[in-house]
């Protein structure tokens, strides 16, 4: 028998283990400003550097490149936003202070959701649409890695990184409780749009603005 999968999840921030609540829905449909998601730590108790963990030096050392008015003594301070590490969904680390100096849109997805696949198209034109100038980074969560590796190939998103954020860390840095979400940072990592955007209309007019 096939059991039916709930249209929505999502984390409940308060527990450090990551603890998945099933509610119904898939995507909230709204939106907010400049919400700061990013002033949450993010890391489950006892994790590893692993798949979105959060966890980087204090004085951002042990980064490099990608920073913002680096001067002769060395790289700027790379903004908290993107003090975290990862891992794409094949297999590759990733270091979230490549991402400072330019706008980036992480763009929180689960492999079931409708919203989410519809969001594709949209979301990898504007990756390729401003490649160089901004950043577009997908963070999937609420599933196992196989089927979060079966929806970039349906969705044909693989064009940008993809992360697996299965633990949640990534989402709960950001304030992010259920999915179809979009964050969009500008170069200093100030957060200035979190919501939902449907099938992605708008977020190609949200990247121009912080590019110029």
């Amino acid at each position: 028998m096939r059991v039916r999968v709930p249209a929505h999840r999502s984390f409940l921030p308060a527990l450090a283990a990551a603890v998945l609540l099933t509610v119904a829905g898939c995507g909230s449909g709204g939106e907010s400003g400049a919400s700061g998601g990013s002033g949450e730590a993010g890391t489950a108790a006892g994790s590893s550097p692993e798949a979105g963990s959060g966890e980087e030096p204090a004085d951002g050392s042990g980064t490099d490149g990608g920073t913002e008015d680096g001067d002769a003594n060395g790289p700027a301070e790379v903004p908290d936003a993107f003090r975290f590490t990862g891992q794409t969904l094949d297999g590759q680390k990733f270091d979230g202070a490549e991402l400072a100096g330019k706008p980036t849109v992480l763009w929180f997805w689960a492999p079931w959701c409708p919203k989410c696949k519809a969001q594709g198209p949209e979301t990898a034109k504007v990756a390729q649409e401003f490649e160089g100038k901004a950043h577009v980074v997908g963070v999937a969560g609420l599933d196992k890695p196989t089927a979060m590796k079966d929806f970039v190939s349906s969705a044909k998103v693989g064009g940008f990184p993809q992360l697996n954020d299965e633990p949640g860390a990534l989402w709960r840095k950001f304030g992010v409780t259920e999915q179809s979400v979009y964050v969009v940072l500008d170069g200093k990592g100030e957060t200035v749009f979190t919501g939902n955007l449907p099938a992605g209309e708008g977020l190609a007019g949200k990247v121009r603005e912080l590019v110029g």
